[in-house]
């Protein structure tokens, strides 16, 4: 980060904190991959910078959320550990695109947790709209395809059916974050479906665009919850259960599907320069998870300095 960018972000932090009632009422809300952790050839951490930041934000009374598309046992195998010891308490963890909301937490044997808040199960119905949309991608002979659904039992994790049954020890080994793969009948994955209380159900073909286009509203991948539910949502929801205002807040995020950036006063955009999303006050442009980082600590030094 440039001398340039360092008084920018200065002059928009201080025009937030001014401008908004941050200090008693806002929180600093992030998406996870991409926006707080980075990935350098296939291991997935916390960059210092962004570790310090949030410590220091915390030790100013303010506290930091998550809204990730990951499920809660993802977040809790992966670095779960290393933002609990960042904060020493549960974490506020908004999940599943919005539809699972709750907190991270310690057993008394001190095994990390996930603590539901509130839910937002897809309804039989819109299960049923789903499933019909992959019964006519099955007619029409489109077998490079497969259905991740997420209980709400956060401890059956993911799972993973493929209407191919020889590829189910090939999609076990590709997509290690799987609790199963299973390659039921489609009838019976059906009727699973339905008796279950689910947050998401994700579709993943795996077909060349042209012939997707084939297929009226499809796309390589769709992620399905209860209508109205995304990630502002459950970010207004979690918001709700913990007295925060999120108007009054920091969001960061990367993708389109970070809806809740356009709900929050501050919004950080790192590394999609594409993104349209606006903070309700300020918008901050940054490359990478440790300039979100070098912008945490100072305003944490910032909150200090008019404390």
């Amino acid at each position: 980060m440039n001398a340039s960018d360092v008084v920018d972000i200065d002059a928009e932090l201080r025009g937030f904190l001014d401008q908004s009632r941050f200090r008693v009422a806002g929180s600093v809300m992030t998406d996870l991959d991409g926006t707080a952790v980075h990935e350098d050839r296939g291991r997935i951490y916390i960059p210092e910078p962004v570790e310090l930041g949030l410590r220091e934000l915390h030790r100013t009374g303010r506290p930091f959320i998550l809204n990730s598309l990951r499920f809660p046992l993802s977040v809790l195998r992966t670095f779960g550990r290393e933002w609990y010891l960042i904060s020493n308490s549960p974490i506020p963890l908004v999940s599943l695109n919005g539809s699972l909301v709750g907190l991270v937490t310690k057993n008394e044997a001190g095994e990390l947790m996930f603590e539901e808040m509130e839910a937002f199960p897809i309804t039989v119905k819109e299960i049923e709209e789903v499933l019909r949309g992959v019964k006519g991608l099955l007619d029409n002979k489109v077998k490079d395809l497969l259905i991740f659904y997420y209980p709400r039992d956060w401890r059956m994790g993911e799972i993973i059916w493929t209407p191919v049954p020889d590829n189910v020890f090939h999609v076990k080994q590709k997509y290690l974050s799987a609790s199963s793969v299973t390659a039921v009948e489609f009838n019976k994955l059906c009727d699973q479906l339905s008796a279950e209380q689910l947050c998401m159900i994700f579709l993943l073909i795996d077909l060349p665009h042209d012939q997707l286009m084939a297929y009226q509203h499809t796309k390589r991948s769709n992620f399905f919850t209860h209508k109205g539910v995304d990630k502002l949502f459950g970010a207004q929801q979690i918001a709700r259960h913990l007295s925060i205002d999120l108007t009054q807040s920091i969001g960061a995020g990367d993708t389109e599907l970070d809806s809740f950036l356009s709900g929050v006063g501050l919004a950080v955009l790192v590394g999609n320069n594409n993104l349209d999303y606006k903070g309700l006050m300020h918008t901050v442009r940054l490359s990478n998870a440790f300039q979100f980082g070098s912008l945490l600590f100072r305003l944490a030094e910032l909150q200090r300095e008019s404390a």
